[in-house]
């Protein structure tokens, strides 16, 4: 059980973005097609949506996170859809995302290797 001084210091979240309420967690151990390893990305993918919700959520985007949430809750009730759209990745379009992941330092150049470079802007 959580301190009570913690649970007062803990921003609530707004009622546009519910994203406790969601309960992805329990979604995820209830369904024995996303605890499938073959299916470790759409529970990944599900995660990172759910952490998009929350940041939206923190920077004052009530209505995109609500968004953000409406697709969530979409596939995560359907399973099987996720699960099929999920396995149309590109592989290249994916590492492209992971480079573009990856910090690099003041002053190191775009990586190129792909033949152009990534559209990630540094400020």
């Amino acid at each position: 059980m959580a301190a009570p001084a913690a649970q007062a210091a803990a921003p609530a979240p707004s009622a546009a973005c519910d994203v406790v309420g969601l309960h992805l967690e329990d979604m995820i151990a209830q369904s024995s097609k996303l605890q499938r390893s073959a299916n470790e990305q759409t529970v990944r993918d599900l995660r990172t949506l759910r952490d998009a919700a929350v940041i939206l959520d923190a920077y004052k985007h009530p209505q995109l996170c609500a968004q953000v949430l409406a697709v969530l809750r979409g596939l995560a009730a359907d399973p099987e859809r996720a699960i099929d759209q999920s396995g149309d990745t590109d592989e290249e379009k994916a590492e492209a995302v992971e480079k573009a992941r990856t910090p690099r330092t003041p002053g190191t150049p775009p990586d190129t290797s792909s033949g152009k470079a990534l559209d990630k802007k540094e400020k």
